[in-house]
């Protein structure tokens, strides 16, 4: 029994999604829980659409006609004919969004976020799932949101552990002796029925927690990556692949901001000695990377850019020192707004914490921090952290740019640049 998860990228087509059969073909002999993303760049569309809503925008029912053409266009290339049921199934998925923008936008934002952006996974999993069913690979789609059960922390769902793996245990794992199971990444729900997101790029979570309830014997996410490099392929030419990391570096690395692994992945697998595997979609007879309780040694400096940060420095309005109750007063803040300092640092009297920009809450994180300190902050900056770094590496990074920040250990080093 093992879980795979596709990412957008590999189902962002019809080519994509014919692939994703091709791979479950390779070794039918599994028991497979099969997470899907939402397809291609839905969810950035849906974050557009959802913003032009909240705005009263005019363009709202536009965005949300080029998101259902752009999923008709996959199913056309897919399906013989407009006959086939998968046509109605979306549409009435698409409904759900329909209702939503019939009302005045009088909902929090988080809340009508996980509403409208849930349905990008829901569209793309019934998508796959009908495929593969006509492609003669049996499986039953699943609603995800029945099963990763989260409190009412709506973009950050925390999830009930002891009530989501008692369900997958008790109601997924007979399905699967008989066929495979085609379900969501990014998504859950709450004892209420609405829907609630795990965090941007939440589906590799997903796989981690159904693998959690399943027992499975591994977990492999599907990327267009040959596995986990120690840079970005698209900034960085001559990239390294490593063959294996240990748990514990693959926390740090995905801590830090690298991409490939959404944060909280590994730590539940990790704690059910399940191995994690990261594979090319595109070249699925390569190794790729496997993450498991090894003690292999990194060689290669892993380097993590982060671009579009906000650096703010906090200073007491007295001048007095920064001290524990200031640091909790600030922390607390941040969190209460659910923005995660990449890198922090103290000095006597100020605080300064570089974080992603996100416009639509800075302003108020700003406002309330406003109350106890005086406030600077610089935009647009690049916040550089390298693993296992080498001086002269790094040097090479910040040669001929202004140094904002810097601070460094044994083995990180993190830089903010402007």
């Amino acid at each position: 029994m093992e879980v795979y998860k596709f990412g957008g990228a590999s189902s962002k087509d019809a080519e994509g999604i014919r692939n994703i059969a091709h791979i479950l073909s390779l070794k039918p002999e599994l028991q497979l829980l099969i997470v899907i993303s939402a397809i291609g760049k839905t969810t950035n569309a849906l974050e557009e659409l959802l913003n032009a809503y909240v705005d009263r925008k005019d363009s709202t029912l536009d965005i949300l006609e080029a998101i259902k053409v752009y999923h008709e266009k996959i199913m056309d290339d897919l399906f013989e004919d407009r006959s086939h049921p998968i046509y109605d199934d979306v549409a009435n998925t698409f409904v759900e969004i329909e209702w939503i923008l019939e009302e005045e936008p009088y909902d929090s934002y988080d809340y009508l976020y996980d509403q409208i952006v849930s349905v990008g996974e829901l569209v793309s999993s019934k998508i796959v799932s009908h495929y593969l069913n006509n492609s003669g690979i049996v499986n039953q789609w699943t609603d995800a949101r029945s099963y990763i059960q989260t409190d009412n922390t709506y973009r950050r769902g925390k999830v009930d552990w002891v009530k989501t793996s008692a369900r997958i245990k008790e109601q997924l794992v007979p399905v699967l002796q008989n066929q495979y199971i085609v379900t969501q990444g990014f998504i859950g729900g709450t004892s209420e029925n609405f829907s609630t997101t795990l965090g941007r790029e939440g589906s590799d979570y997903s796989a981690a927690i159904f693998a959690t309830g399943l027992g499975a014997r591994a977990v492999t996410i599907w990327k267009d990556v040959p596995g986990v490099l120690n840079a970005d392929p698209k900034l960085f030419a001559n990239t390294k692949k490593y063959e294996e990391l240990s748990y514990r570096e693959a926390i740090e690395m995905t801590y830090y901001g690298a991409t490939v692994i959404h944060p909280k992945t590994i730590k539940p697998l990790q704690n059910n000695h399940i191995p994690l595997y990261v594979k090319p979609f595109n070249a699925p007879e390569e190794s790729g990377t496997c993450i498991t309780d090894t003690d292999v040694k990194i060689t290669e400096p892993a380097v993590i850019i982060k671009n579009n940060q906000i650096l703010i420095s906090l200073t007491t309005k007295d001048l007095s020192f920064i001290t524990e109750e200031h640091i909790s007063v600030i922390y607390r803040s941040f969190a209460d707004f659910a923005i995660k300092m990449n890198v922090v640092q103290v000095s006597a009297t100020s605080l300064s914490g570089c974080v992603d920009s996100d416009q639509r809450t800075f302003a108020r994180l700003i406002s309330l921090l406003e109350e106890n300190f005086i406030v600077k902050y610089n935009e647009g900056l690049q916040l550089v952290t390298m693993r296992h770094y080498e001086r002269d590496l790094l040097n090479e990074f910040t040669k001929g740019r202004t140094i904002m920040l810097e601070q460094s250990s044994r083995v990180t080093a993190q830089v903010v640049l402007k």
